[in-house]
């Protein structure tokens, strides 16, 4: 290690269950100088339960130049810092990188202690032959950019891993339903807590599963290896929500023809049998 330099020490977290945490991360997160969590208040309790008492500095994606900068000269001075997400590993779909691509530009030392990521938990469990796949994280929160990144994702022939929030995800898995028809995914949420449950089908098909409770959490969805530009189209689904938010039969032909290459006239035929 550069000498005088401390060491940025990047610390995977539980993603739901406190048994996940390492005995290496707990003994990182007891002995460096200074925490650097995303959401102290969340990171608190996740730090009480340990009985550890660390300082901790706010870092995250809106703060994320003038807490880095605050870190960097920490790191200077000789001491140690440990990074942490809510949840998981850091660095993944979170500023992480920012902070990390600073040290590397200053020479500090970067060390990760691997531990828990909802990505390999839910690869680990998917039965899916795994040798290679993509990983988008969270999708555009517009529905335009959205549709676009899934029909990106979709033309690829790789599996594909994507984060979604509990707002978004029905409309999300409509959409994928539209571009990729029958492809099969599994969809994993709670993990490694109490109510954790993973739910495969179609998107359409998990889409329904899902309507049936409350939707919790942030959700992981892990989708099949697919051919490129397969565009087998379940309309069913996103013609009923788009009527119900009170689109007119010809509007709603309109947009679906748009996003899937379906003739209009085809899918307004569709509409008004519904």
């Amino acid at each position: 290690m550069p000498e005088g330099k401390g060491t940025l020490y990047i610390v995977a977290t539980p993603i739901g269950n406190l048994g996940d945490i390492t005995r290496r991360a707990e003994k990182v997160l007891g002995e460096v100088h200074l925490i650097a969590a995303e959401d102290t208040r969340h990171s608190r309790k996740l730090l009480s339960a340990l009985g550890i008492s660390t300082e901790m500095v706010s870092y995250r994606e809106h703060n994320r130049e003038d807490a880095a900068r605050r870190i960097i000269a920490s790191l200077g001075q000789g001491k140690d810092v440990a990074l942490i997400t809510d949840a998981g590993t850091p660095g993944i779909s979170d500023p992480g990188h920012y902070l990390v691509g600073l040290c590397v530009d200053e020479s500090l030392p970067v060390v990760p202690v691997p531990g828990p990521s909802a990505v390999t938990a839910l690869l680990s469990a998917s039965g899916m032959e795994l040798t290679r796949f993509l990983f988008q994280g969270f999708l555009p929160p517009k529905a335009g950019a959205r549709e676009e990144a899934l029909k990106e994702l979709a033309a690829s022939c790789f599996p594909f891993v994507i984060y979604e929030s509990p707002n978004r995800i029905l409309a999300t898995l409509d959409t994928m339903a539209m571009i990729m028809g029958d492809r099969q995914l599994i969809l994993g949420r709670e993990m490694t807590k109490m109510h954790e449950e993973f739910i495969r089908g179609t998107a359409a098909e998990v889409a329904r599963r899902l309507e049936e409770g409350k939707i919790r959490g942030e959700v992981t969805i892990l989708v099949e290896e697919g051919e490129p530009a397969k565009r087998i189209v379940d309309l069913v689904p996103a013609i009923k929500r788009l009527r119900a938010e009170g689109l007119s039969a010809s509007k709603v032909a309109a947009i679906l023809s748009q996003i899937t290459g379906e003739e209009r006239s085809t899918i307004y035929k569709m509409v008004m049998e519904e």
